[in-house]
């Protein structure tokens, strides 16, 4: 059992090692970082070490559990009054840093903070779109968060009375647009499957209308077109991504003529085998 601490941040990683170091930097007035890993294959141990961050490991069980594993870790193992949460692609700002200390100092009956998040996209931080000032909870005291899955993302929802705090939390969430449809995979499988879960209807049509709004709200609603090239951009791939999370609610069947038997169906009849 490590000794109680007044401030410890929590980070999930799996292959961070693109922006670890730096996020790690910006958490050097934490009294104790803790990285919960889900087994990385890049150099994720390594600089969370060469850090002097706690390094665990555990098996992916989906955003909000995970967390979750990391503050009951912390409960059994390493108490601390305030848990930070942070992404690996987060950075604290000096202004936010400064605002966490304070608020720690002195949180009156406040058990949860939120921040801004600032989220760097093509070339420039985005301001417009829905997508700033993005705030959210991540300062708390562990016995008094809920962790709710939201989608291919999780959502803190604090029990007690709570505030906010100034300064940025900087978000580089992509490295290239290669980089961002990888992730947007991901992020529609995991949200379809979410859907589904909530027993949501898919489809074509309905991906279509869902994504058409999705654009529309972010590029001129919300002005997102006030970001210039960036901000249509964002738009245009998270309606994207949009549709593609209703669209996968039903798979279809890809596979049936084989997963089925061709039922009689002489090989040389099967569409295949008429390709060159």
């Amino acid at each position: 059992m490590e000794p109680a601490v007044r401030l410890t941040a929590l980070i999930i990683t799996l292959n961070g090692e693109r922006l670890l170091g730096k996020c790690l930097e910006s958490l050097s007035f934490c009294d104790r970082v803790l990285i919960v890993d889900s087994f990385s294959s890049d150099k994720t141990e390594d600089i969370a070490r060469e850090h002097g961050a706690i390094f665990i490991q555990h098996a992916w069980p989906g955003n909000a559990k995970q967390i979750r594993y990391g503050l009951d870790w912390l409960a059994a193992n390493a108490p601390t009054e305030w848990v930070l949460m942070l992404d690996c692609d987060e950075i604290i700002s000096p202004e936010l840093r400064k605002s966490v200390l304070d608020a720690i100092e002195a949180p009156g009956d406040k058990t949860a903070f939120s921040m801004a998040r600032r989220t760097w996209y093509f070339d420039r931080f985005l301001t417009h779109g829905g997508c700033y000032p993005d705030r959210l909870f991540r300062l708390f005291r562990p016995e008094a968060i809920r962790i709710e899955n939201s989608g291919a993302h999780q959502k803190f929802v604090p029990a007690g009375p709570y505030g906010d705090l100034s300064g940025d939390m900087l978000h580089y969430t992509y490295c290239s647009f290669m980089n961002q449809l990888d992730k947007l995979n991901d992020y529609a499988e995991r949200g379809a499957r979410d859907l589904e879960a909530q027993g949501k209807k898919g489809g074509v049509l309905i991906g279509l209308l869902h994504g058409t709004w999705r654009f529309l709200d972010m590029y001129f609603r919300k002005l997102g077109v006030l970001d210039g090239r960036a901000g249509f951009l964002m738009a245009a791939h998270t309606s994207f991504y949009t549709f593609l999370k209703y669209v996968r609610i039903h798979e279809g069947g890809w596979g049936a003529p084989y997963e089925h038997g061709l039922s009689g169906m002489d090989a040389s009849e099967h569409p295949d085998s008429k390709r060159g």
